[in-house]
């Protein structure tokens, strides 16, 4: 049983604060559910804290990974974990490569539009997006956490371009201080916002004014296609570019986004306040004129 009266401070994660009371809570459904698995708990705790997208669905994932902060702090015990699921197997495992004709694709952008941005995710096509940014991207592919999409960009018959988007991260100081939310506001309405993860122009594409021509598409295209797989609309998008690996977010400056400053080079779990990461330089860009309404709502 965890020993809840021996926390000093709250547990502070993903925005919300965890006390004695919600830990002795989590302790009293483990010990019902002590024979269920790690995810049936994490869905119970979610139902019962109403903890659930826009769309209905739990947000499990959250739920897992309070579980286990709380059990590396020693403050619950958690039951043994079962098999691994398909799924977590498959995040791990690379690519399978595949080749594509690399000649160079040279010249106006007049001489390639229009441009066609399909959505491939759980498409055939997932293969090639996924072959792609493993191969040709500085971060190579990571299998995204919650809702995601991701877009091959095609001029003709040619793969140009590799676009992937998915649910934004939690606190970002610049944002928050730009939106002028409060804490509540931003915990409520977050999931209206969408981190833009991945951006790859195929290296033989040398194309001028390419990049910031296909997030002028996306911007024109996110939102109904956010709404068809998700069932909510989005109103804000968002990115981190990293000048210390050579980018400058000179594309998103001609796409007309907004510069927002830097991040504090922490990640999301640390617990010292102290660099541990290149600074970032933070973009974002309004989907809609009034979306600080929308966000204070």
């Amino acid at each position: 049983m965890c020993q809840s009266w021996i926390i000093e401070e709250a547990i502070r994660y993903r925005g919300k604060v965890f006390g004695s009371r919600e830990i002795d809570e989590i302790s009293e459904v483990i010990a019902a559910h002590r024979e269920r698995s790690q995810w049936f708990i994490s869905r119970e705790l979610c139902r019962r804290w109403g903890w659930t997208q826009p769309n209905g669905v739990l947000e499990d994932m959250i739920g897992r990974g309070l579980l286990l902060r709380l059990e590396a702090q020693g403050l619950i015990k958690l039951p043994p974990r079962g098999k691994i699921p398909p799924y977590h197997l498959s995040a791990h495992k690379k690519p399978t490569n595949v080749e594509l004709d690399q000649a160079p694709i040279e010249g106006n952008l007049l001489e390639f539009r229009p441009i066609e941005l399909l959505q491939v995710r759980r498409t055939p096509l997932q293969k090639l997006y996924n072959s792609l940014i493993e191969q040709y991207h500085s971060l190579g592919y990571t299998r995204p956490v919650g809702e995601h999409l991701e877009y091959l960009a095609f001029s003709r018959s040619w793969v140009v371009a590799c676009l992937g988007w998915c649910s934004a991260p939690r606190p970002i100081g610049c944002r928050d201080r730009y939106l002028g939310w409060t804490q509540e506001q931003r915990i409520k309405n977050l999931y209206q916002v969408v981190n833009h993860t991945r951006f790859l122009i195929l290296p033989w594409v040398r194309v001028p004014h390419l990049a910031s021509h296909l997030l002028g598409l996306m911007a024109r295209r996110i939102l109904r296609d956010w709404q068809e797989s998700y069932h909510h609309e989005v109103v804000w998008l968002e990115t981190f570019v990293d000048p210390e690996r050579g980018f400058l977010g000179t594309c998103y400056k001609a796409a007309n986004w907004i510069y927002l400053g830097q991040t504090t080079g922490r990640g999301k779990n640390d617990q010292t306040r102290r660099p541990n990461r290149s600074l970032k330089d933070f973009w974002g860009y309004p989907l809609k004129r009034n979306v600080r309404e929308v966000l204070y709502g």
